[in-house]
C-alpha cells in the first residue's frame, strides 16, 4: 500500500435547496467524517472539504415558486445545513458554497484553461425557446404529458409520477412552465466535453489500475464505459450560475455537474494558501465520499475533466455508499419522507452519537438498506446502554469504589488476562484495516467488540465476588479493564466522539493518537479518574412512538393528496376516442434499459405484431416477473425513440393510493388483439 504524505477528503456538495436528511448522513458525511476523524488521529495532513451546490434549475425553482431570488433560496438552506453538521459534529475544516466569489473565478478559469486548449466541442442544437418570456426553457422549465403513463405534469428530464428519464421533445403538448405559452424550437450554442476522447484512457485508469474499487461503485462505471460515451454540455441557457467566460454566450452559465466538482478547488483555496499541494501534488490521497447517484460524476467525468485540465491530480479512491430507506419506504423530500438532521437535533438533544452509530451500523455500504426507528430504539437500548455503557459504568464505578478512584497497579497475570491483553492489540489492528479499506461498519462491529470484551472480562473475573478473598487479583482485574476503557477513547473516537470526549472527562485523560490504541498502560499506577454518569440512556418508547406517529401523519396525508379525485378533462367527441387503438397484449421478454433506473424495454405480442415498447416501470416490476403477463396498450399512438430505442406504443396502468403503478388487464385471458371498448 502506498504511503502519503497528505490527504485530501471531499463530501458531495449538498444541494441548498432543502436540508439534510438520514439518506444524506447515511450515504455520504458519516462515513466522510469518520475517515477524517481516523486520519487525524493517526496524524496525518488531512483536510476536509465540503459546502453547498447553489446552481441549478431546482433552485431557480423553488425560488420562482416561493416568489423569492435563488440567492435568498441558497442563503437560508446553507446558513441551515451548516449549522446542522456543526450540531451533528461532522468536522469540516470548511464549508464553503458555490456562489461565492472565489468559486465563480475559480470556475471560470477551469472552463477558460480547457477552452484555450480547445478541449471544448462547439455546437449548435434546436432547444425549446418561450417567446413570450423572451428565454430558452431549461428541462424543468417544460412540462408536457408524459408518452408512457400520461402524467399531464411530467418535467422536461423526468416524469416523477412513473419515473422515466425524459427529454423535453418526448413531451406531448410541452408548455413553458414561465408563461404557460407553448415553446418553439430555436438554435442555440453550446460547449460539450467530449468524453468519448477519454474512454480509453477511462477504461485503463478505472477498470485496471482501481480494481480495489468498492464492487457497486466499479460496476456502475463498467456498465458506463460498456455502453460508450458521449460528448456532454457543459454549459446551457439560465440566468442562475457561473457565466459562461467567452463572448458569444449572453444568458449561459456553465452546466452544474461541470460547476460543481470545480467546488472541491474553490472551496481548498479559501482554506488554504497552500491549496495546490492537496490539489497538485501526486504524494496526495484524494479520496471523494458521495452517494450512488454521484458515481458517474466522480469517477468519470470529474476525472476526464481534471486530465483535461492536466495539473491536477486523480482521486485515489471514491467510495460511494448506495441508498439508505426509511421504515421500508424511498426516502423522499417530496413526499417529507424522511428523517432531517435538524428536527432530530431538536428531538434528541445530546443524542448525536446514537444516530451517528445507528446509521453506521445500517449504513447502506454495497446495497440499499433500511432505516426503522425500533432498530434505532434497539442499537441504542441493546447495544450502546448494555453493552458500551455497561462497561464503562461498571469499570469506573468499581474503581472508584475500590480504590478511591486511582488506578490500582496490576500484578501478576493469569492466562486470560494475557488473552485479553493480546486481543486488545488484535482489535485494534481489525478496526484499522476495515478503515483503509472504507468498510465502516466492519470497522464499528470490531471496535465495539472491544466492549464486548472488557464485558465477558469483567463477567468472568467477577471482581465483586473476588474482592472479599484475594484484593490483590482485583487490582490486575481492575488495572486490565481500565487499559480497555482508555482504548476504547481512540478506537471509538472516530464514530462517537461525543461520548468519548465524555468518557475521556471521567478518565481525567487527554486524546490519544491512534498509535496509542493497542497498548496496555495508557493509564498509569497511580492516576487518578473522576466520577462517571451515564454515558448513554435508555430511549424510552414513547420517544419512538412519536416518530413513528409523525411519519404516520406524513403517509396518510400523502394518501388523501394522492387520492383525491382529479378534476375531469375536456370533453371529447365520440370520434376522438374511437381513433384510439387500445388492445391486448403478452409481454415476451423484458429487460432493463442500460443506464437507467426506471425504464424497461418489452417484447410483446399484440396479435398484430411483435413490437417494442419502453416503460417507466422498472420501479415496481423486475423484468421476469412481467414476462408472460396479458396487458393493455395504446396500440396506435405515434411512435418515439426513448434512450436510443423506438417505441411504438404505450402500456395502460393505474396509479393506486401509494402512488404505485398497476398493470391494466383483462380479468379473464383473451385473445392477443383484442380491442378494448
Amino acid at each position: 500500500m502506498k504511503k502519503f504524505k497528505r490527504y485530501l477528503v471531499t463530501s458531495a456538495l449538498p444541494y441548498a435547496n432543502g436540508p439534510i436528511h438520514i439518506g444524506h448522513l447515511a450515504g455520504v458525511y458519516v462515513p466522510s467524517d469518520i475517515y477524517t476523524r481516523y486520519l487525524r488521529l493517526k496524524g496525518e495532513d488531512v483536510i476536509s472539504i465540503c459546502g453547498s451546490d447553489e446552481h441549478g434549475v431546482p433552485i431557480t425553482l423553488k425560488a420562482r415558486n416561493e416568489g423569492v431570488t435563488p440567492q435568498e433560496v441558497v442563503d437560508r438552506y446553507h446558513a441551515v445545513n451548516k449549522k446542522a453538521f456543526e450540531d451533528f459534529g461532522i468536522a469540516f475544516d470548511i464549508y464553503s458554497r458555490t456562489s461565492n466569489k472565489i468559486h465563480y473565478e475559480t470556475a471560470s478559469d477551469f472552463f477558460l484553461k480547457l477552452y484555450n486548449k480547445g478541449e471544448f466541442i462547439e455546437k449548435s442544437s434546436e432547444q425549446y425557446y418561450d417567446e413570450e418570456a423572451g428565454c430558452f426553457l431549461a428541462d424543468r422549465y417544460i412540462m408536457g404529458t408524459c408518452p408512457h403513463c400520461g402524467n399531464e405534469n411530467a418535467y422536461g428530464d423526468q416524469c416523477e409520477k412513473c419515473g422515466t428519464s425524459l427529454t423535453p421533445s418526448d413531451l406531448i403538448n410541452p408548455h413553458s412552465t414561465v408563461s404557460g405559452s407553448k415553446p418553439v424550437l430555436r438554435e442555440t450554442l453550446h460547449w460539450y466535453l467530449p468524453l468519448d476522447k477519454y474512454e480509453s484512457w477511462l477504461r485503463k485508469w478505472i477498470l485496471e489500475d482501481h480494481k480495489e474499487w468498492k464492487t457497486n461503485v466499479y460496476g456502475q462505471c463498467k456498465s458506463w464505459l460498456d455502453q460508450g460515451l458521449q460528448p456532454r454540455a457543459v454549459s446551457r441557457d439560465l440566468d442562475w450560475g457561473v457565466p459562461v467566460p467567452v463572448k458569444n454566450a449572453a444568458g449561459k452559465v456553465l452546466y452544474v455537474w461541470f460547476d460543481a466538482p470545480i467546488g472541491y478547488i474553490s472551496a481548498t483555496k479559501e482554506l488554504t494558501p497552500q491549496w495546490e499541494k492537496y490539489w497538485k501534488d501526486k504524494e496526495t490521497k484524494m479520496v471523494h465520499f458521495i452517494g450512488k447517484d454521484n458515481i458517474v460524476f466522480h469517477c468519470i467525468i470529474f476525472p476526464a475533466m481534471l486530465k483535461a485540465e492536466g495539473s491536477f491530480i486523480l482521486p485515489e479512491n471514491v467510495p460511494a455508499n448506495e441508498f439508505l430507506n426509511l421504515e421500508n419506504d424511498k426516502i423522499s423530500t417530496s413526499r417529507n419522507w424522511a428523517v432531517w438532521l435538524h428536527e432530530y437535533l431538536i428531538d434528541f438533544p445530546g443524542k448525536q452519537d446514537v444516530l451517528r452509530y445507528a446509521l453506521c451500523s445500517s449504513a447502506p455500504e454495497t446495497k440499499d438498506n433500511d432505516f426503522t426507528w425500533k432498530d434505532f430504539q434497539a442499537r441504542n437500548n441493546n447495544e450502546l446502554v448494555a453493552i458500551l455503557g455497561n462497561f464503562v459504568n461498571r469499570t469506573l464505578v468499581l474503581t472508584n469504589n475500590y480504590y478511591d478512584g486511582k488506578v490500582p497497579a496490576r500484578g501478576k497475570t493469569d492466562p486470560n488476562d494475557n488473552s485479553v491483553l493480546n486481543e486488545i492489540v488484535r482489535l485494534k489492528e481489525n478496526v484499522e484495516a476495515s478503515l483503509e479499506t472504507f468498510r465502516f461498519r466492519e470497522a464499528l462491529k470490531e471496535a465495539m467488540n472491544l466492549a464486548r470484551l472488557g464485558n465477558k472480562y469483567l463477567a468472568d473475573a467477577e471482581p465483586w465476588k473476588v474482592i472479599k478473598t484475594d484484593p490483590d487479583r482485583v487490582k490486575t482485574i481492575m488495572n486490565i479493564a481500565l487499559q480497555i476503557t482508555a482504548n476504547l477513547t481512540i478506537i471509538l473516537e472516530p464514530f462517537l466522539p461525543f461520548s468519548m470526549e465524555k468518557l475521556r472527562a471521567w478518565l481525567n485523560i487527554s486524546l490519544m493518537k491512534w498509535n496509542d490504541a493497542g497498548k496496555t498502560d495508557l493509564l498509569k499506577t497511580g492516576h487518578i479518574i473522576n466520577k462517571p454518569g451515564l454515558l448513554f440512556e435508555k430511549i424510552e418508547d414513547t420517544a419512538i412512538t412519536r416518530q413513528i406517529d409523525k411519519l404516520l401523519a406524513t403517509r396518510k396525508a400523502n394518501e388523501a393528496s394522492a387520492t383525491k379525485i382529479v378534476p375531469g378533462k375536456e370533453t371529447v367527441t365520440f370520434d376522438d376516442f374511437t381513433r384510439l387503438d387500445i388492445r391486448t397484449a403478452t409481454v415476451l421478454e423484458a429487460e432493463k434499459v442500460p443506464k437507467t433506473t426506471k425504464l424497461l424495454k418489452l417484447k410483446i405480442d399484440t396479435g398484430l405484431d411483435i413490437r417494442t415498447i419502453v416503460s417507466g416501470i422498472a420501479e415496481y416490476f423486475e423484468p421476469e416477473t412481467i414476462v408472460g403477463k396479458q396487458i393493455s396498450i395504446v396500440a396506435n399512438l405515434e411512435s418515439r425513440k426513448i434512450r436510443g430505442i423506438e417505441s411504438k406504443g404505450m402500456i395502460l396502468m393505474a396509479e393506486d393510493k401509494d402512488g404505485r403503478l398497476v398493470l391494466v388487464s383483462p380479468a379473464d385471458k383473451v385473445s392477443n388483439g383484442s380491442i378494448i371498448k
